[in-house]
């Protein structure tokens, strides 16, 4: 696959507001693994390797267990992920993939279980800022580094 478009170059603006946004993730409620855990399953969904590789990257540097990592893709049949970020991995889903359906009051009220009405807004802020990320990486085919050498 070949890039398709700069955009950092070709739109600073753009680059800037996404980075705004970005800053305003980094200093919401979310835990830092916690906030991984969603950008990574949002951006297998996605299927954007650029982000893949990177926070895959930024997990391990982190802590994160690779097994969590790996498994994430099947996080449901899977006993490694607490209830909490069972909830958060729902609710990115469910706002991730829209179009297969609205949110309901019991995917809703699951999340209550879980999450403050900040967290549950950070959250959300949190999931919108990786598909936009997502978006930018697959629509222009950005490429991720080859780390196999």
């Amino acid at each position: 696959m070949q890039a398709r478009l700069n955009y950092p170059e070709a739109s600073p603006a753009t680059l800037k507001a996404m980075l705004a946004l970005e800053a305003a993730v980094g200093d919401s409620s979310i835990e830092r693994p916690l906030a991984e855990l969603v950008r990574m399953r949002v951006s297998q969904i996605n299927g954007c390797a650029f982000c893949m590789d990177m926070h895959s990257h930024d997990m391990i540097e982190q802590g994160e267990s690779p097994q969590r990592i790996f498994l994430l893709d099947g996080w449901r049949e899977s006993p490694l992920y607490s209830d909490r970020e069972r909830a958060a991995l729902v609710w990115a889903e469910l706002l991730t993939k829209l179009p297969d359906g609205h949110v309901s009051d019991a995917d809703y009220a699951a999340l209550d279980l879980h999450f403050g009405d900040a967290e549950k807004a950070d959250l959300t802020l949190l999931i919108v800022a990786i598909n936009g990320w997502n978006r930018f990486g697959v629509g222009f085919a950005v490429e991720h580094p080859d780390r196999t050498a």
